[in-house]
């Protein structure tokens, strides 16, 4: 009997082990709902400094990549990059051709409606960008001047605001930034720290019109229901701000951490 007694103890206790493992342990790979279990497929627009750069020898960095590769890491899982055009990136979504997007996408109240977004993972804002021998000095001044903004985007909206002569629509922002540099059109609406990046490390003649268009936090989407990648990449995102990785990460490259203060938080957690 008293052996009978130490089975059933040690059998209950084994229970209890497994239950606390199984509580403990990630959520297996079919619950992140990958098209490839372990890897994400995630799709960007290609080079976009200092969001995503690529070297001679082929290998991606930037803000965009070095924080989401430090995420997907953190999270256990590996990265399968697709190089696709910006106004293509919510469609291929949605159309399942990829798990998620790892582009620099604008975190707004109308995207959140289509796809679920990790935390908002940094914050920025829209700022008009002249020539930098431009008479131009206050936004007000643009006013009948030609603009260029990145089709598809949220810029395009804003820049209406400027009541610009006509509007120019671009694949490539950076194509749009070298255009002001070469003086074939009056200036852009872009995000403002691609806009001083590309003053001061891409050596282009260009200059920020004093005042902010807008503020917005940015982030990586996915479809709705992979609620929990999202979660997990949530947790591996607030772990690298907590012990300073995102700010190694981000500073060294625009000499600051644009960390939100109030992440918008998309599962509402």
């Amino acid at each position: 009997m008293k052996i009978w007694s130490s089975l059933r103890k040690i059998a209950a206790l084994s229970v209890v082990a497994m239950g606390l493992s199984a509580a403990m342990a990630p959520a297996q790979a079919e619950d992140y709902n990958l098209m490839t279990p372990g890897t994400i497929k995630c799709a960007f627009t290609g080079a976009y400094a200092p969001f995503s750069m690529q070297s001679a020898d082929g290998k991606w960095s930037g803000l965009t990549v070095d924080v989401f590769r430090e995420m997907a890491t953190r999270a256990g899982f590996k990265i399968d990059y697709v190089i696709t055009k910006w106004d293509s990136l919510l469609v291929g979504l949605m159309a399942g051709q990829f798990d998620m997007l790892c582009a620099t996408m604008d975190l707004t109240k109308e995207r959140q409606e289509r796809v679920l977004f990790v935390d908002g993972w940094l914050e920025s804002g829209g700022r008009l960008v002249v020539h930098t021998d431009s008479p131009i000095k206050t936004l007000e001044e643009f006013e009948g001047k030609t603009m260029g903004v990145l089709v598809s985007s949220t810029w395009a909206e804003l820049a209406k605001g400027l009541k610009p002569g006509d509007t120019k629509y671009y694949q490539s922002e950076s194509q749009a930034m070298r255009d002001v540099a070469d003086g074939k059109i009056d200036g852009i609406v872009t995000d403002s720290i691609a806009a001083a990046w590309a003053g001061e490390n891409a050596k282009m003649p260009l200059r920020l019109v004093p005042g902010y268009l807008s503020n917005i936090q940015k982030g990586f989407a996915a479809t709705k229901d992979k609620v929990e990648l999202v979660k997990v990449l949530n947790k591996a995102l607030a772990s690298m701000v907590a012990d300073g990785t995102y700010e190694k990460l981000t500073a060294s490259l625009i000499g600051y951490s644009p960390a939100p203060e109030q992440p918008i938080k998309s599962l509402g957690e």
